[in-house]
């Protein structure tokens, strides 16, 4: 069987929490240099070509646009301030809906789960977000299950974090579904990076 290179896209947008999408642009970059596979490709993803300012003035260049992104196997949705502003762009709603149709997973971190719950991709799911915002997303998602009391919540396709540096438990979970028990290992290893474990809903 051929060797399939799984695309991860990560949204970013102005005022992104940094470690929301760095964390997991981490993970899954160092665990394709681990398995020496060409396991992942990981790039960001904007409205536009133009320079991300995110949270506390750090900026980033996306690799595409929504109109030149190709298909992505992942799709990651990273939180921060930002997130009350992007959940309202119709634009943006529907990129995420197109994408995540196709996606073998959907990720948010933090309050990325606002523009999920917007896009109505959490509908009758189980989701976590920062804790500061839990209550936030219980009314705007009626029908979601939110728990605040877990790093992450895994629904299969839908996969939600909690704020932060949640994103890398999430995330080395994913690496564990996707690679193995001793690939998840190698990736925390060299991150340096204690995962802390939780028990699915």
């Amino acid at each position: 069987m051929a060797h399939h290179t799984r695309s991860v896209g990560i949204f970013v947008f102005s005022q992104v929490e940094v470690m929301d999408f760095a964390g997991p642009y981490e993970v899954f970059s160092l665990a394709d240099h681990t398995t020496d596979r060409n396991t992942f490709k990981v790039f960001l993803v904007a409205q536009s070509a133009e320079q991300i300012e995110g949270r506390n003035g750090f900026t980033v260049v996306p690799q595409y646009t929504f109109d030149t992104c190709p298909e992505l196997d992942i799709l990651i949705i990273p939180g921060g301030p930002g997130t009350r502003v992007e959940e309202k762009v119709s634009k943006v709603l529907d990129w995420v809906r197109t994408k995540a149709e196709s996606a073998e997973l959907v990720l948010s971190v933090c309050t990325g789960a606002r523009i999920l719950a917007h896009s109505g991709l959490l509908d009758g799911l189980g989701a976590t977000t920062h804790w500061n915002s839990l209550n936030e997303l219980r009314e705007m998602a009626p029908t979601t299950i939110v728990y605040d009391d877990r790093r992450f919540v895994d629904n299969g396709k839908i996969v939600t974090s909690a704020g932060v540096s949640a994103g890398i438990d999430m995330s080395l979970h994913i690496v564990r579904r996707l690679c193995g028990d001793q690939t998840a290992a190698d990736v925390a290893h060299m991150m340096e990076y204690q995962t802390q474990e939780v028990p699915a809903p």
